[in-house]
């Protein structure tokens, strides 16, 4: 029997496919690499689970009165105490964790889609379109961004959070397009770039499969400044009476503590746990900020290392003195 041939009595090879592997993004990797970065995203990981459980954690009503419970201190019954209603505070900021970070990401990406858009397609099209782009741009940058919130609030019926991300979102994309203009700009003479005109690739596709890609890093850090500007704007405004009452967030919390005295009467805890719940989810996305601006800019990541080698020759002489101790007391 030729050797090529298989044997009678041999069990058929059965080639199993492969499974895939799930395979972690290369810019989520990169996040995690970076020490601000990861605990950033684990702080704003936990309010978001917070928020995603909100319904399931909530003891009772966030706008509900009892007159019995009225100013209960933090207690196992209470956990974040009651305010001057009965109300309790603990119901009340993880329920408005879903109001303040749906607020947050809505504008966020309405802003982020915009400054995209228009920036690229100003820097790749050029000429009038972009004369045109950059007149709209200074239009909005000159625009206040809170003064015309407190108008627009002042003057309209019902302050929805729908009225809330129009405005954010249409006053916060200039700043960020013209970031991405400046850096399309140096990016469109790229080989790669004048490559994919030559080859005859539309507009569209040089500008969204092209130049895009290269600039993930900015788009990603534009979305994460808006979507904590946001928060602090709408908590701000929220503060100060221009909110909406009928629904339950950070900014509503604070503003009832701040109506009915709580700090007068002695009530530290209706302006602690949200003011808490506020300052770690801007927190951790200014530190998610840094990690990106420390990964995308190469200087960063340089001035990093001369501090770890300073440390290192601090640390080598005393180090090669011990280790000669050592060995002139085992001779």
């Amino acid at each position: 029997m030729s050797q090529l041939q298989p044997s009678i009595n041999q069990a058929p090879v059965v080639v199993r496919p492969s499974r895939r592997r799930f395979v972690v993004p290369g810019w989520i990797q990169l996040l995690l690499r970076n020490s601000k970065s990861r605990v950033g995203l684990f702080m704003v990981l936990f309010v978001v689970v917070i928020a995603l459980i909100s319904p399931l954690i909530s003891v009772s009503d966030p706008t509900g009165f009892s007159l019995f419970d009225a100013r209960q201190a933090p207690s196992w019954h209470h956990l974040f105490g009651t305010t001057d209603q009965g109300s309790d505070i603990f119901s009340q900021v993880v329920l408005g964790a879903r109001r303040s970070l749906l607020l947050g990401v809505a504008a966020a990406t309405l802003a982020t889609v915009l400054a995209t858009t228009l920036g690229i397609l100003a820097a790749y099209s050029g000429g009038a379109i972009d004369e045109a782009i950059n007149f709209i741009t200074n239009i909005f940058l000159v625009i206040p961004t809170i003064p015309l919130l407190v108008v627009v609030s002042a003057y309209l019926k019902s302050r929805s959070m729908g009225t809330m991300i129009i405005v954010l979102g249409l006053t916060l994309w200039a700043f960020e397009a013209r970031i991405l203009r400046g850096q399309a700009l140096s990016l469109r003479n790229r080989d790669f770039v004048l490559a994919a005109k030559v080859a005859g690739e539309s507009t569209s596709r040089i500008v969204f499969g092209e130049i895009m890609p290269n600039m993930i890093s900015r788009i990603a850090a534009g979305w994460v400044l808006v979507f904590y500007i946001s928060l602090l704007v709408d908590a701000g405004l929220a503060f100060l009476g221009l909110g909406d009452t009928t629904h339950v967030s950070w900014g509503m919390t604070l503003y009832w503590a701040q109506t009915n005295s709580a700090v007068l009467q002695g009530e530290w805890w209706p302006f602690l746990f949200p003011g808490l719940a506020l300052v770690t989810t801007v927190l951790g996305l200014t530190l998610i900020l840094a990690g990106i601006d420390e990964i995308s800019n190469p200087r960063l990541r340089n001035e990093m290392r001369p501090h770890k080698s300073l440390f290192v020759r601090f640390l080598a002489p005393l180090w090669s003195g011990k280790a000669a101790v050592r060995a002139e007391g085992a001779s």
